[in-house]
């Protein structure tokens, strides 16, 4: 059984264990806090270790155990987050003891930030979950390990436990490559790429003119990103396409500035797709008012796979395009 995030880790260090890390003999016995969490723990004084008769309170996460050393971490319990639940329907695929999966509607942004400081997928979970949200980081919050976009639609996952937290972060850290994770997306584009199948694979950071976009960018701060797409349908001479990615990495707005990139904007965006407002004049008249209606970039996150931390089965989520989406493809398949 896992013990909850604020009781007390104690115990003794073992023979085999000689020489060992400090943060690793504790993320050892306490697999349920992340080690960046017991690092911070260590260098604010909340651990102390008792050797040959003398207690010492110890600081530097790097110090090494010796056998029979007695340790102690004190951990404090989750503080209570100032954010409030507010109730609000939500689009649940699956939840259990552990996490809670669920299809995001457009427009819902997922934490508190200025401009939005409620009615939050936040605020929402804090008042679905109550007392069983994650406590990871000090701070009794939902699990919240990945973001869409607020403008982006489809599925997401939150754990409900520390120890859920820490696997699916990890699982998102790892981009799949270990094969537990897989993360689908669709998409409409401007234009056809070629080849139909691809990889971007461009670094990204903060666009340094705007802070609130990101850029292509071979600045040291930009991060690698990479982005695998399959070009699925075309419409109206190529002006259009139906496009399925897969993200290798996880970075802020990533399809949309890779497929913006290659020359090929995501429909409706108007922060990487502004330029793209001439293409208009090639829609028809119900390919037109479904666009303007949409409001939004085309893009949805389809299909989400990921091991489940307590039980490792295989486990993945889908979710139909929403009706706006839909409606605008249906009008793009209708031009043909």
């Amino acid at each position: 059984m896992v013990p909850p995030a604020h009781a007390d880790i104690r115990f003794v260090v073992r023979a085999e264990d000689n020489g060992t890390r400090l943060d690793k003999i504790l993320a050892h016995n306490a697999p349920e806090i992340s080690r960046a969490r017991l690092q911070a723990l260590v260098k604010a004084g909340a651990c102390q270790a008792a050797r040959n008769a003398t207690t010492d309170t110890i600081k530097d996460p790097a110090w090494r155990v010796k056998p029979d050393d007695e340790i102690v971490l004190r951990v404090p319990p989750p503080q209570e987050t100032r954010v409030t639940g507010q109730a609000m329907p939500l689009d649940i695929l699956h939840e259990d003891a552990h996490l809670i999966v669920l299809n995001k509607p457009a427009g819902l942004v997922v934490h508190p930030a200025p401009g939005n400081r409620d009615k939050t997928l936040v605020n929402a979970l804090i008042a679905h979950c109550g007392d069983t949200l994650s406590g990871i980081g000090g701070e009794k919050r939902p699990g919240i390990v990945h973001r869409l976009d607020k403008d982006t639609s489809g599925v997401m996952v939150a754990a409900k436990t520390d120890a859920a937290h820490l696997s699916l972060s990890e699982q998102f850290a790892a981009h799949g490559r270990d094969g537990r994770m897989r993360r689908s997306y669709q998409a409409l584009v401007w234009g056809t790429p070629l080849p139909g199948v691809g990889k971007v694979e461009a670094a990204i950071a903060r666009a340094p003119n705007n802070r609130k976009k990101m850029a292509v960018s071979k600045h040291e701060s930009a991060r690698h990103a990479v982005t695998h797409y399959q070009a699925r349908e075309s419409f109206i001479g190529g002006q259009v396409s139906h496009v399925a990615c897969h993200l290798e990495t996880g970075r802020t707005h990533q399809i949309r500035v890779h497929m913006a990139h290659i020359g090929h904007p995501v429909l409706g965006d108007g922060v990487y797709g502004a330029g793209m407002k001439s293409r208009t004049r090639h829609l028809d008249d119900a390919a037109t008012a479904a666009l303007t209606a949409l409001e939004r970039q085309a893009l949805h996150a389809q299909l989400l796979g990921f091991e489940h931390p307590a039980t490792g089965e295989a486990m993945t989520f889908e979710a139909s395009l929403p009706d706006d989406l839909a409606r605008l493809l249906t009008a793009l398949e209708n031009t043909r």
